[in-house]
């Protein structure tokens, strides 16, 4: 049973914001502030940066793959299943820390300010209360978090407004605290970038957003501008308003400086706003770390019931489930060790995210076709991998560790479990072109194909199916072209009803009438026959060229048709709808390039057009 694409350009921008609006600004600035002082808002400044470049190559491989799973998905599908497998357990890692960490700071909020109860009791239940709701369906889900977000905006905004003119600048000398550095900057910045890190969780949901070649780009761009310039602003304020003792030592540093630019009742308004920014990013959390299971699942490296979706609210209730559960024992670490691990797995998603970019890009893969393309190949991608290996150096021994301990679990489990033999992924392609050995299958073209019917709600007409059916030949040439219609002639007599010599002689009159070369390199030589019912195209490249006449020597690529009378009506939207595709201004090239006979047929299934149903 399938996702539906029920989250809009709104929902995905809210869910895309409450995931990176939450304990990065309400909890985190205070353990930065340790580190480095005032100096911290560089820290989140080259953690947003960072973000931005390696998400550019995110959003082209979900506008080109919008399938669950997201992160999972992409680099299965480029680098292998063993790497894909390993990923997608570190990514359902990685969003479950993150919403562990909002989880605590909630946690936190409630038993410090509401309640006396134990804290882990608070945030077990909190946790359950996400994973119920989210069962209820993913859209009721989004929706929720779009009110959330529209409540928590307008009061980060006024934190901001009612503390601009309370700053005292005094608070900024000195920038950086004693006996610290560049080197101390970079490793803030590696610190706190799970702050940014809930952008992985729209990859995650990008099955189940609708028209996502607009609305995946537009949502997470804006998402990532609106944060970063957020963040700057709330730490630009909590540093201006409060001593550098006071917000060291904050977990809530946020509230304690509205309690200073407010007093009381600002307090509460920021402490409500904390709650909701917690709230968003717990939400959002579960909801796309329980679409990594059900992506593996789906591929069969878990067991399937991990895949089972609800028929009645459309979710995966078991993923759900699960995903709770990992939270639950996430939370019996401590905070800052909670950042340091959900910040290094990141870094290494991104920096295999910008690899899988590189691959698929150099496999030429022909229906690898993003709609969101990464400005600066390939140079984006390297500086993406280079600045996360960098930052990763930063990060601390024991978080590297735990990190290579997940990494080296999951691989162990693909091999007891999920490994098996495939030939679905870019690297082959690629590695086939450099060795020219055949090593892959049309089943990652066809994959890719059907994401692309289904991402632009592409319905099948007739001249998709008598594309799909139509006998498609390869010819090395250079060809005369009566040569050439024997030799169409004697696969079309398989297709049609007629004698070869017959058909030979009809396309040899029509062309002699006048010529049915479009382009020139492509021709539609066409006949009408005189049995009923009759239609078929075929498809046909030669790669030296045929002599059509004289003045088109060179025709590589043609489609020829054979129809009766009485499909009069069918003949003229087919020749209109190959008309409209041979005009693109791609076709001649992807027409030389396509590296099967699947690939031809492709190009026209593909392309876009006017269609008639």
């Amino acid at each position: 049973m399938k996702l539906k694409r029920r989250i809009s350009g709104l929902d995905l921008f809210s869910i895309a914001i409450g995931s990176m609006i939450s304990a990065g600004i309400f909890i985190l600035p205070g353990i930065a502030f340790i580190k480095v002082g005032p100096a911290v808002i560089i820290s989140y400044g080259i953690a947003g940066i960072c973000v931005l470049i390696g998400a550019l190559s995110m959003i082209e491989l979900s506008t080109a793959m919008p399938k669950a799973g997201g992160n999972y998905y992409f680099i299965s599908r480029s680098l292998g299943p063993l790497i894909g497998t390993t990923t997608g357990f570190l990514i359902w890692f990685a969003i479950s820390l993150k919403c562990a960490f909002a989880i605590f700071g909630l946690s936190f909020l409630i038993t410090h300010y509401f309640t006396g109860l134990n804290m882990y009791f608070v945030s077990v239940t909190l946790t359950l209360a996400f994973v119920i709701i989210n069962m209820f369906g993913t859209e009721k889900a989004a929706k929720l978090e779009m009110i959330m977000i529209f409540i928590l905006l307008p009061l980060i905004i006024l934190f901001i407004v009612l503390g601009f003119n309370l700053i005292d600048v005094t608070h900024f000398s000195p920038f950086l605290k004693q006996r610290t550095g560049f080197n101390d900057i970079i490793a803030t910045a590696a610190f706190v970038f799970v702050s940014f890190g809930g952008l992985a969780n729209v990859s995650g949901i990008c099955g189940e957003i609708s028209n996502p070649k607009k609305n995946i780009p537009l949502a997470l761009i804006s998402s990532i501008l609106v944060v970063g310039i957020l963040y700057t602003l709330v730490l630009f304020i909590s540093i201006g308003v409060m001593p550098a003792n006071q917000l060291a030592h904050s977990l809530t540093p946020v509230q304690d400086a509205a309690m200073i630019t407010g007093g009381t009742t600002e307090f509460y308004i920021l402490t409500i706003a904390a709650i909701l920014a917690f709230l968003t990013t717990a939400n959002a959390g579960i909801m796309t770390a329980s679409r990594y299971p059900l992506a593996l699942s789906r591929d069969k490296f878990v067991p399937l019931l991990l895949g089972k979706i609800n028929k009645r609210f459309n979710t995966p209730v078991i993923s759900l489930v699960l995903t709770g559960i990992f939270i639950a024992i996430a939370l019996l670490m401590d905070l800052e060790t909670l950042a340091e691990v959900a910040s290094t797995v990141l870094l290494a998603m991104y920096i295999l995210i910008n690899l899988a970019v590189i691959v698929l890009r150099m496999s030429k893969i022909q229906n690898y076709r993003p709609t969101f393309t990464t400005p600066f190949y390939p140079w984006t991608q390297l500086i993406s991998i280079i600045l996360f290996i960098f930052l990763l150096c930063y990060m601390e021994l024991h978080a590297i560790m735990i990190g290579l301990a997940l990494v080296l679990s999951s691989m162990i489990f693909y091999f007891l479990y999920a490994k098996k033999t495939t030939s679905k992924y870019a690297l082959l392609h690629l590695i086939e072109d450099l060795t020219n050995k055949k090593l892959t299958s049309i089943h990652l073209e066809k994959e890719l194909k059907d994401i692309i019917h289904e991402r632009d709600n592409i319905t099948k007409d007739d001249f998709d199916n008598l594309i799909e059916n139509a006998p498609t030949m390869d010819i090395e040439g250079p060809l005369k072209l009566n040569d050439f219609f024997h030799i169409i002639t004697e696969e079309l007599q398989n297709h049609v009803k007629g004698d070869k010599d017959k058909l030979l002689q009809l396309f040899i009159e029509r062309e002699e009438s006048s010529s049915t070369v479009l382009l020139p390199s492509i021709a539609i030589p066409h006949i009408v026959v005189e049995e009923d019912d009759c239609f078929t195209i075929l498809l046909a490249r030669c790669s030296k060229g045929i002599k059509f006449s004289e003045e088109h020597q060179d025709v590589k690529a043609v489609v020829a048709l054979i129809g009766s009378k009485n499909k009069r009506n069918l003949h003229l939207r087919t020749l209109a709808a190959i008309a409209q595709i041979i005009q693109s201004k791609n076709f001649d090239s992807d027409w030389r390039k396509a590296s099967s006979l699947h690939n031809l047929k492709d190009i026209f299934l593909l392309a876009e057009r006017r269609r008639v149903n």
